[in-house]
Protein backbone atom coordinates (compact mmCIF):
# COMPACT_ATOMS: atom_id res chain seq x y z
CA UNK A 1 0.00 0.00 0.00
CA UNK A 2 2.80 2.38 0.27
CA UNK A 3 3.99 2.02 -2.89
CA UNK A 4 0.55 2.60 -4.09
CA UNK A 5 0.28 5.55 -2.02
CA UNK A 6 3.89 6.99 -3.32
CA UNK A 7 2.40 6.30 -6.93
CA UNK A 8 -0.83 7.72 -6.70
CA UNK A 9 0.96 11.25 -4.95
CA UNK A 10 3.21 11.94 -8.01
CA UNK A 11 0.15 10.90 -10.34
CA UNK A 12 -2.09 13.62 -8.23
CA UNK A 13 1.26 16.22 -8.27
CA UNK A 14 1.61 16.06 -12.54
CA UNK A 15 -1.91 16.24 -12.73
CA UNK A 16 -2.01 19.34 -10.59
CA UNK A 17 0.86 20.41 -12.67
CA UNK A 18 -1.01 19.98 -15.81
CA UNK A 19 -4.15 21.53 -14.73
CA UNK A 20 -1.98 24.95 -13.69
CA UNK A 21 -0.79 25.19 -16.82
CA UNK A 22 -4.17 24.62 -18.69
CA UNK A 23 -5.58 27.30 -16.07
CA UNK A 24 -2.97 29.55 -16.82
CA UNK A 25 -3.62 29.32 -20.99
CA UNK A 26 -7.54 29.45 -19.96
CA UNK A 27 -7.33 32.82 -18.09
CA UNK A 28 -4.71 34.46 -20.71
CA UNK A 29 -6.97 32.87 -24.10
CA UNK A 30 -10.37 32.47 -22.39
CA UNK A 31 -11.02 29.26 -24.29
CA UNK A 32 -13.67 27.35 -22.91
CA UNK A 33 -12.18 23.53 -24.31
CA UNK A 34 -8.68 24.49 -21.60
CA UNK A 35 -11.05 25.11 -18.71
CA UNK A 36 -12.73 21.53 -18.92
CA UNK A 37 -9.19 20.07 -19.27
CA UNK A 38 -8.41 22.12 -16.33
CA UNK A 39 -11.03 20.52 -14.42
CA UNK A 40 -10.76 17.01 -15.74
CA UNK A 41 -6.94 17.42 -14.76
CA UNK A 42 -7.74 18.69 -11.19
CA UNK A 43 -10.24 16.69 -10.73
CA UNK A 44 -8.32 13.38 -11.28
CA UNK A 45 -5.92 14.57 -9.49
CA UNK A 46 -8.39 15.00 -6.07
CA UNK A 47 -9.11 11.36 -7.09
CA UNK A 48 -5.29 10.49 -7.30
CA UNK A 49 -4.21 12.21 -4.23
CA UNK A 50 -7.43 10.65 -2.18
CA UNK A 51 -6.53 7.27 -3.06
CA UNK A 52 -2.56 8.38 -1.79
CA UNK A 53 -4.21 9.80 1.29
CA UNK A 54 -6.00 6.62 1.80
CA UNK A 55 -3.13 4.06 0.92
CA UNK A 56 -1.26 6.01 3.29
CA UNK A 57 -3.46 5.66 6.27
CA UNK A 58 -4.23 1.98 5.65
CA UNK A 59 -0.41 0.68 5.34
CA UNK A 60 0.23 3.11 8.68
CA UNK A 61 -2.63 1.54 10.37
CA UNK A 62 -4.41 5.40 10.29
CA UNK A 63 -2.58 8.19 9.27
CA UNK A 64 -1.13 10.52 11.76
CA UNK A 65 -2.00 14.45 11.42
CA UNK A 66 1.41 15.56 12.52
CA UNK A 67 4.35 17.34 10.10
CA UNK A 68 3.93 17.12 6.36
CA UNK A 69 0.32 14.74 6.76
CA UNK A 70 -1.10 17.95 7.76
CA UNK A 71 0.24 19.80 4.39
CA UNK A 72 -0.89 17.11 2.27
CA UNK A 73 -4.57 17.42 4.38
CA UNK A 74 -4.72 21.10 3.55
CA UNK A 75 -3.86 21.11 0.21
CA UNK A 76 -6.62 17.97 -0.46
CA UNK A 77 -8.93 20.30 1.61
CA UNK A 78 -7.90 23.57 -0.78
CA UNK A 79 -8.93 21.24 -3.97
CA UNK A 80 -11.89 20.21 -2.38
CA UNK A 81 -12.89 23.56 -1.74
CA UNK A 82 -12.13 24.55 -4.96
CA UNK A 83 -14.61 22.55 -6.16
CA UNK A 84 -17.22 23.55 -4.39
CA UNK A 85 -16.90 27.24 -4.88
CA UNK A 86 -16.64 26.44 -8.75
CA UNK A 87 -19.79 24.16 -8.66
CA UNK A 88 -21.82 26.83 -6.59
CA UNK A 89 -20.79 30.36 -8.18
CA UNK A 90 -19.16 29.00 -11.63
CA UNK A 91 -16.10 30.70 -10.44
CA UNK A 92 -13.32 29.26 -13.33
CA UNK A 93 -10.74 31.95 -12.96
CA UNK A 94 -9.66 30.78 -9.07
CA UNK A 95 -8.31 28.01 -10.26
CA UNK A 96 -5.42 29.85 -11.93
CA UNK A 97 -4.64 30.52 -8.31
CA UNK A 98 -6.03 27.94 -5.82
CA UNK A 99 -4.64 24.73 -7.64
CA UNK A 100 -1.40 26.09 -7.81
CA UNK A 101 -1.25 26.76 -4.21
CA UNK A 102 -2.48 23.07 -3.27
CA UNK A 103 0.13 22.25 -5.85
CA UNK A 104 2.99 24.44 -3.73
CA UNK A 105 1.90 23.11 -0.66
CA UNK A 106 2.66 19.40 -1.79
CA UNK A 107 5.38 20.28 -2.65
CA UNK A 108 6.21 21.66 0.29
CA UNK A 109 4.98 18.86 2.00
CA UNK A 110 7.77 16.38 0.29
CA UNK A 111 10.12 18.55 1.17
CA UNK A 112 9.56 18.35 4.89
CA UNK A 113 9.04 14.21 3.83
CA UNK A 114 6.77 11.93 5.86
CA UNK A 115 6.23 12.19 9.33
CA UNK A 116 6.34 8.75 10.65
CA UNK A 117 9.03 9.09 13.23
CA UNK A 118 7.23 12.41 14.95
CA UNK A 119 5.84 10.20 17.99
CA UNK A 120 10.05 9.37 19.07
CA UNK A 121 10.68 13.03 19.89
CA UNK A 122 7.34 13.81 21.67
CA UNK A 123 7.01 14.23 25.58
CA UNK A 124 4.86 11.67 27.29
CA UNK A 125 2.08 14.56 27.93
CA UNK A 126 2.40 15.44 24.27
CA UNK A 127 1.80 11.71 23.12
CA UNK A 128 -1.36 11.68 26.08
CA UNK A 129 -2.43 14.96 23.99
CA UNK A 130 -2.37 13.15 20.40
CA UNK A 131 -4.37 9.99 21.74
CA UNK A 132 -8.08 11.31 20.81
CA UNK A 133 -10.11 11.88 17.82
CA UNK A 134 -10.21 15.56 19.11
CA UNK A 135 -6.89 15.89 18.15
CA UNK A 136 -7.41 14.71 15.01
CA UNK A 137 -10.54 16.46 14.25
CA UNK A 138 -8.93 19.81 15.29
CA UNK A 139 -6.57 19.52 12.54
CA UNK A 140 -8.89 18.47 9.88
CA UNK A 141 -11.61 21.32 11.14
CA UNK A 142 -8.81 24.01 11.09
CA UNK A 143 -6.98 23.00 7.80
CA UNK A 144 -10.14 23.04 5.97
CA UNK A 145 -11.28 26.40 7.85
CA UNK A 146 -7.46 27.62 5.91
CA UNK A 147 -8.53 26.62 2.66
CA UNK A 148 -11.44 28.61 2.96
CA UNK A 149 -9.53 32.15 4.51
CA UNK A 150 -6.76 31.35 1.94
CA UNK A 151 -9.98 31.51 -0.79
CA UNK A 152 -11.49 34.69 0.78
CA UNK A 153 -8.10 36.54 1.17
CA UNK A 154 -7.53 35.63 -2.61
CA UNK A 155 -11.27 37.21 -3.70
CA UNK A 156 -10.11 39.89 -1.15
CA UNK A 157 -7.36 40.78 -3.34
CA UNK A 158 -8.87 40.30 -6.72
CA UNK A 159 -11.43 42.72 -5.23
CA UNK A 160 -9.03 45.13 -4.02
CA UNK A 161 -7.52 45.35 -7.77
CA UNK A 162 -10.30 45.46 -9.59
CA UNK A 163 -11.57 48.42 -7.35
CA UNK A 164 -8.55 50.52 -8.10
CA UNK A 165 -8.55 50.04 -11.64
CA UNK A 166 -12.22 51.08 -11.65
CA UNK A 167 -11.31 54.19 -9.39
CA UNK A 168 -8.41 55.41 -12.14
CA UNK A 169 -10.71 54.40 -15.14
CA UNK A 170 -8.10 52.01 -16.49
CA UNK A 171 -8.82 49.00 -18.26
CA UNK A 172 -5.91 46.31 -19.18
CA UNK A 173 -6.00 42.47 -20.27
CA UNK A 174 -5.51 41.53 -17.33
CA UNK A 175 -8.54 43.14 -15.81
CA UNK A 176 -10.40 41.98 -18.88
CA UNK A 177 -9.82 38.36 -17.69
CA UNK A 178 -11.20 38.99 -14.01
CA UNK A 179 -14.25 37.98 -12.79
CA UNK A 180 -16.71 41.24 -11.59
CA UNK A 181 -16.34 43.67 -8.83
CA UNK A 182 -19.23 42.15 -7.05
CA UNK A 183 -18.15 38.27 -7.85
CA UNK A 184 -15.45 38.55 -6.38
CA UNK A 185 -16.31 40.02 -3.17
CA UNK A 186 -19.07 37.32 -2.52
CA UNK A 187 -16.23 35.49 -3.10
CA UNK A 188 -14.32 36.77 -0.27
CA UNK A 189 -17.26 36.87 2.12
CA UNK A 190 -19.12 33.23 1.42
CA UNK A 191 -15.79 32.03 2.68
CA UNK A 192 -15.39 33.47 5.57
CA UNK A 193 -19.53 33.01 6.13
CA UNK A 194 -18.47 28.93 6.67
CA UNK A 195 -14.77 28.55 7.18
CA UNK A 196 -14.96 30.59 10.57
CA UNK A 197 -17.45 28.30 12.52
CA UNK A 198 -15.09 25.56 11.16
CA UNK A 199 -12.44 27.50 12.59
CA UNK A 200 -14.06 27.87 15.76
CA UNK A 201 -15.24 24.10 15.98
CA UNK A 202 -11.36 23.40 15.26
CA UNK A 203 -10.10 25.37 17.82
CA UNK A 204 -12.82 24.58 20.57
CA UNK A 205 -12.22 20.48 19.93
CA UNK A 206 -8.14 21.73 20.93
CA UNK A 207 -9.07 23.85 23.62
CA UNK A 208 -11.34 20.66 25.31
CA UNK A 209 -8.74 18.08 24.50
CA UNK A 210 -5.89 20.81 26.49
CA UNK A 211 -8.70 21.11 29.12
CA UNK A 212 -8.84 17.73 30.16
CA UNK A 213 -5.87 16.41 29.72
CA UNK A 214 -4.54 19.35 32.42
CA UNK A 215 -1.84 20.35 30.39
CA UNK A 216 -0.11 23.81 32.67
CA UNK A 217 0.08 26.89 30.90
CA UNK A 218 -1.59 25.76 27.45
CA UNK A 219 -3.46 29.29 26.95
CA UNK A 220 0.13 30.75 26.74
CA UNK A 221 1.68 28.83 24.09
CA UNK A 222 2.81 31.00 20.84
CA UNK A 223 0.30 28.80 18.74
CA UNK A 224 -2.59 29.11 20.90
CA UNK A 225 -2.33 32.85 21.33
CA UNK A 226 -1.45 32.99 17.69
CA UNK A 227 -4.90 30.61 16.70
CA UNK A 228 -6.75 33.26 19.26
CA UNK A 229 -5.06 36.35 16.91
CA UNK A 230 -6.89 34.82 13.98
CA UNK A 231 -10.23 33.70 15.29
CA UNK A 232 -10.29 37.49 16.62
CA UNK A 233 -9.39 38.89 12.85
CA UNK A 234 -12.34 36.63 11.61
CA UNK A 235 -14.49 37.30 14.03
CA UNK A 236 -14.18 41.18 13.47
CA UNK A 237 -14.59 40.17 9.64
CA UNK A 238 -17.95 38.49 10.02
CA UNK A 239 -19.16 41.14 13.00
CA UNK A 240 -18.48 44.22 10.61
CA UNK A 241 -19.84 42.22 7.58
CA UNK A 242 -23.45 41.90 9.06
CA UNK A 243 -23.33 45.89 10.04
CA UNK A 244 -24.32 48.53 7.65
CA UNK A 245 -22.38 50.93 6.99
CA UNK A 246 -18.60 48.93 6.30
CA UNK A 247 -17.60 49.24 3.30
CA UNK A 248 -16.48 45.92 1.26
CA UNK A 249 -12.83 47.14 1.05
CA UNK A 250 -12.48 47.44 5.00
CA UNK A 251 -13.68 44.14 4.91
CA UNK A 252 -11.12 42.71 1.85
CA UNK A 253 -8.03 44.60 4.04
CA UNK A 254 -9.09 42.67 7.59
CA UNK A 255 -9.56 39.25 5.42
CA UNK A 256 -5.91 40.23 3.94
CA UNK A 257 -4.46 41.07 7.66
CA UNK A 258 -6.44 37.01 9.04
CA UNK A 259 -4.97 35.09 6.23
CA UNK A 260 -1.68 36.96 6.80
CA UNK A 261 -1.88 35.95 10.47
CA UNK A 262 -2.60 32.24 9.04
CA UNK A 263 0.28 31.84 7.45
CA UNK A 264 2.40 33.34 10.00
CA UNK A 265 1.00 30.48 12.37
CA UNK A 266 1.61 27.77 9.71
CA UNK A 267 5.23 28.91 9.70
CA UNK A 268 5.87 29.42 13.70
CA UNK A 269 4.06 25.34 14.05
CA UNK A 270 6.19 24.14 11.88
CA UNK A 271 10.10 25.66 12.91
CA UNK A 272 9.13 26.97 16.95
CA UNK A 273 10.25 23.94 18.88
CA UNK A 274 9.16 25.87 22.41
CA UNK A 275 5.85 24.68 24.37
CA UNK A 276 3.68 21.69 24.20
CA UNK A 277 1.86 22.46 20.86
CA UNK A 278 4.75 20.92 18.46
CA UNK A 279 2.90 18.31 16.43
CA UNK A 280 3.47 19.87 13.27
CA UNK A 281 7.30 19.70 13.58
Amino acid sequence: MTQVSFVAFWFAMALFTAATVLYAYHFETKRASLSKYATLATGVGFLALTTSIGAQSVATDGTLLTGSNVLVLMAWALVFVYFVLEHFMKVKVYGALLVPSALVVLLVAQLMGASTDVLEGLTPVQQVLLDSWRVGMHVALVSFANAGFLISAAGSLLYLVLERQLKHKKSTKLFSRLPSLAQTDAVARRSVVWAFPVYTAGLLLGVLRAIETDVQLWWADIRVILAGLVWMAYAAYQFMRWRKGWASRSLAYIALIGFALVAVLSVVARTVPAGFHVFGL
